[in-house]
């Protein structure tokens, strides 16, 4: 099995993109350090929600009457090759909230180390997204220029 290395270039993104990269993965670092499983599940939701953001910014955002309002949602329109992660996090937005409003113990430490998983490979699959369209922004300039 041979594994693709997705190489971006911050030039070739929107800054808002690249922003929201670094910020996804400040959220990464600190999931793996943190040392209650409360803790490490918020940052790997937050990392995989700044991840989407980074990509519907890149993609452009849903518009229109009906357009979905959260990036969850709007990475079903623009990423559908994201579904399974994106009803993933959807899923456990719920359990964030409650986090956030300080029920810490809903956590248990097999489920935060789920979500950091989970998180590390949307990371990764929305680098490889944004490589992936870079490209083909380049070859299409390259074709057009002929």
């Amino acid at each position: 099995m041979s594994a693709k290395i997705a190489v971006l270039h911050a030039e070739a993104l929107p800054p808002q993109t690249v922003e929201m990269l670094g910020r996804a993965d400040a959220e990464l670092l600190a999931a793996q350090f943190s040392g209650e499983a409360w803790e490490m599940f918020s940052h790997a939701h937050l990392a995989a929600l700044r991840a989407g953001a980074a990509l519907v910014a890149a993609r452009g955002r849903p518009t229109g009457r009906g357009a979905p309002r959260t990036v969850w949602g709007m990475l079903d329109v623009v990423a559908p090759e994201l579904h399974v992660h994106a009803a993933f996090f959807a899923h456990a937005a719920t359990l964030r909230a409650a986090v956030d409003a300080g029920r810490f113990e809903l956590v248990a430490p097999a489920r935060a180390e789920r979500a950091l998983c989970a998180a590390e490979d949307m990371v990764d699959a929305v680098r490889a997204l944004l490589a992936d369209d870079a490209a083909g922004d380049a070859e299409g300039r390259r074709v057009a220029s002929r």
